[in-house]
């Protein structure tokens, strides 16, 4: 029998097995009530109807649509009829181990690191696959799905392997359909220098100047990079990245609000307050009540 290593706590998906990666097909009709989840999710809806619920509003779905959320970002299903999706989960472990090399590449990079932050979308990235490609990626997502069936200590690899085939596939559909990806849909090298930099010490007091000296950059210039990578200038990415890791602290630890708010770099409480409800439409202590995982023996439930 295929087990499935995620676990539900008051509303928090997580890894229970180590597994880096995992994907498998689900079935929904009527609601699915709003979770959030400790790892990258990336849901293809194959067939039905449903309204996807979350910070950034409702969106309805159909088949080949494709919805990926960050970790911490809020979301539920309303309305399914029929609704039959594939859910891809990713590890953040693997992503900043192994698959460090993505935040390089400028289609993978869009994806899964810079994109979900841009402009309004709040840690979440949508697209939709034409029929061909629709049929590849679960084609991968079937290979993927039919490992939990092994050992994950044995078969690492291949989890990998076809977890990078299936993130190559479905990066290049959220560029503009063209031989190669326009400036909206690039990440330059540059932005990832400075997003490693500023992920490595999200408590340091960060400047634009100081991060564009960093990379031997005017300040005009790397905000243009930024602009063209992400529609954000480089302080208001690091505010997204921020409330994220804030997210992440608020339901693995029983650190308080006001330390979680210094550790992330925003030691005045009633900025960060106003910041973290902006994007997840919730307040740190509401957000923490109705998601975090309360303890160990509750995890391991």
């Amino acid at each position: 029998m295929i087990t499935t290593p995620l676990k539900l706590s008051r509303g928090l998906l997580f890894f229970a097995d180590g597994s880096p990666a995992f994907a498998r097909r689900y079935r929904h009709e009527g609601e699915e009530p709003v979770h959030t989840h400790s790892f990258v999710e990336i849901a293809v809806v194959t067939a039905g109807t449903a309204v996807h619920h979350s910070s950034s509003g409702r969106m309805n779905l159909q088949a080949g649509d494709v919805v990926l959320l960050r970790p911490g970002v809020w979301h539920g299903y309303e309305d399914c009829a029929g609704l039959a999706l594939y859910n891809c989960c990713v590890g953040t472990d693997l992503l900043r181990n192994e698959l460090a090399w993505t935040r390089e590449d400028p289609r993978l990079g869009y994806l899964l690191w810079t994109g979900p932050h841009s402009l309004q979308r709040r840690g979440l990235l949508t697209t939709h696959l034409a029929e061909v490609d629709l049929r590849t990626c679960v084609g991968y997502l079937e290979a993927l799905d039919r490992l939990r069936e092994l050992s994950i200590h044995k078969h690492r690899a291949d989890v990998i392997g076809w977890l990078s085939l299936f993130l190559g596939h479905l990066s290049r559909t959220v560029t503009t359909g063209q031989d190669e990806p326009d400036e909206a849909t690039v990440t330059h090298p540059t932005v990832m220098r400075v997003v490693g930099m500023v992920e490595a010490d999200l408590a340091h007091d960060w400047t634009l100047a100081e991060l564009a000296g960093a990379v031997a950059l005017s300040p005009a210039y790397l905000v243009r990079l930024f602009k063209s990578a992400t529609g954000l200038p480089p302080m208001a990415y690091l505010g997204r990245l921020r409330v994220e890791t804030a997210a992440d602290l608020l339901l693995r630890t029983d650190e308080p609000v006001t330390s979680i708010a210094r550790a992330v770099g925003w030691p005045d409480q009633s900025y960060f307050a106003r910041r973290f409800k902006s994007y997840f439409g919730l307040s740190a202590t509401t957000y923490r009540n109705r998601f975090r995982v309360t303890n160990l023996t509750e995890q391991n439930t």
